[in-house]
């Protein structure tokens, strides 16, 4: 249990998955979720850098200010467009992740069946490619909603202590946001063998700082141009392999 519950371990996992992003026989099952997360995330790089210039000249314009808040203004407008530019990241990151993993959930589905498959060499169902995702499209996104009505209504009570507890705030929103990126991803291996939400929620908090760890990496990740183009399958291998080769043990 001591090694399950270690944020390091959970760190370390992304990395690990990274060489299986091109590894034969899951290769095949990588380039849809993929196309999917570049297209999307792409939308929000595109809109984010195409309107944060003009938005934060808008918003910081000084004129009609008196002379010394606007020397204040001035002073601290540098520091303004990072927090501004991080707010931002933070919002693609938030909306086109969710958008990404609503439209890729069946076949983040198959990339994890085919992730266990290459790590315990058993196959989950004898059927797979286009009739298993047309088979569980209708299951899996309920469960895409359920999951975003869950992080919907826990969001609103940490957006408060965010906005309104300085410093310690920030630190709990990131924790928060960390175990969110935790059952999103580790959803796809534990729905294939049948896990219920409520029951992904209660064997992962009994590894709550491994979860962290895995969640807040790939969170961070997520938040990186042209890097988070990759997250989302990468994150799917990882959390697989953190289904076979941890929370299985955990289990127990």
């Amino acid at each position: 249990m001591a090694q399950c519950n270690n944020p390091i371990t959970g760190i370390s996992y992304l990395l690990k998955a990274l060489p299986l992003l091109t590894h034969k026989g899951i290769k095949s099952y990588v380039i849809i979720p993929l196309l999917i997360n570049i297209f999307f995330f792409s939308i929000g790089i595109y809109f984010g850098f195409a309107y944060f210039g003009e938005y934060m000249e808008k918003l910081l314009d000084t004129s009609g200010m008196w002379s010394w808040v606007a020397s204040i203004v001035e002073f601290i407008k540098p520091l303004l467009y990072i927090v501004f530019g991080l707010a931002l990241l933070v919002l693609i990151f938030y909306t086109f992740s969710i958008m990404a993993n609503i439209v890729a959930a069946p076949f983040n589905s198959l990339l994890a069946e085919a992730t266990e498959k290459h790590l315990t060499g058993k196959t989950l169902n004898e059927s797979s490619g286009f009739k298993q995702v047309m088979k569980e499209l209708v299951p899996t996104i309920l469960m895409e909603i359920r999951k975003l009505i869950y992080m919907l209504l826990w969001s609103v009570p940490f957006l408060l202590i965010l906005f309104f507890i300085p410093i310690i705030g920030p630190v709990i929103w990131f924790l928060f946001t960390a175990w969110m990126m935790s059952l999103q991803y580790m959803d796809y291996p534990m729905a294939n063998h049948k896990l219920s939400f409520k029951q992904q929620r209660v064997l992962q908090g009994k590894s709550r700082l491994f979860s962290m760890g895995f969640g807040g990496v790939t969170m961070g990740a997520s938040m990186i141009p042209f890097v988070n183009f990759i997250i989302m399958p990468t994150a799917v291998i990882a959390a697989t392999m953190i289904w076979v080769e941890q929370y299985k043990d955990c289990e127990d």
